[in-house]
């Protein structure tokens, strides 16, 4: 078997302890080395078809911005980029406990998202989203936590503007993260068109969008951490 070099850029959405969202969420868009630099002139392109200069988000999903964000997504269920995202419900969170701190579930949830996901078989560039100006200090933890697999070449904090899989990754976990609120009843307001967003990522996957899907989905991949 050829060895291949995949790189996963990964982000977080309402991770933080009081945001006032539900969810917390990791992610990330894993993609091959060498269909790189053709999918960010594709995205690159779809942009400029639409005349949108910003950064991609899920926050700029709106009537207009619609259309574009729709190619997004159609394209890439086209390709063989993978998302992979791992859900918790704050409220199950015992922060009292020692080992179940917000801080400790920033390494915790990049564990769980990547651990199973990495093989030997392939080596991997690794990309965080740049948070916070205690970035340099989480990278090394993360490295320790992960230093066990030597298919890990590199790992690197990037800014979400210099890359648009961060921003997919973005894209399609704040789908991810809407779709559970709604259930929730936690949605204020209707936004149509994000409705459509997630209904066009729900019509992409046969897997459930509110549950951990099997370890089959390679493509799509969701994983709900239960705590209690």
């Amino acid at each position: 078997m050829v060895q291949k070099t995949f790189n996963i850029y990964c982000d977080e959405s309402t991770h933080l302890e009081n945001d006032k969202h539900p969810y917390m969420l990791y992610g990330y868009v894993s993609i091959a080395s060498n269909q790189i630099k053709i999918s960010k002139e594709h995205i690159k392109g779809i942009k400029e078809k639409y005349g949108y200069t910003g950064e991609l988000k899920w926050t700029n999903i709106h009537e207009k911005t619609y259309p574009m964000y729709k190619e997004l997504i159609e394209y890439f269920f086209m390709t063989d980029m993978k998302f992979r995202a791992v859900i918790v419900d704050k409220s199950q969170i015992d922060d009292t406990r020692e080992d179940y701190t917000f801080n400790d579930f920033y390494f915790r949830m990049y564990f769980q998202l990547l651990h199973h996901e990495i093989d030997l078989e392939n080596t991997y560039n690794i990309y965080f989203d740049i948070k916070d100006t205690c970035s340099q200090k989480k990278l090394q933890k993360l490295k320790e936590i992960l230093r066990w697999n030597a298919s890990i070449r590199n790992f690197q904090f990037i800014r979400s503007h210099e890359t648009p899989f961060v921003q997919l990754a973005d894209v399609l976990m704040g789908a991810i993260n809407y779709n559970l609120r709604i259930e929730k009843g936690d949605i204020k307001g209707n936004v149509i068109a994000k409705r459509r967003i997630v209904e066009i990522i729900r019509n992409h996957t046969p897997i459930s969008l509110k549950q951990t899907s099997p370890k089959a989905a390679k493509k799509f991949n969701l994983f709900f951490i239960t705590l209690k």
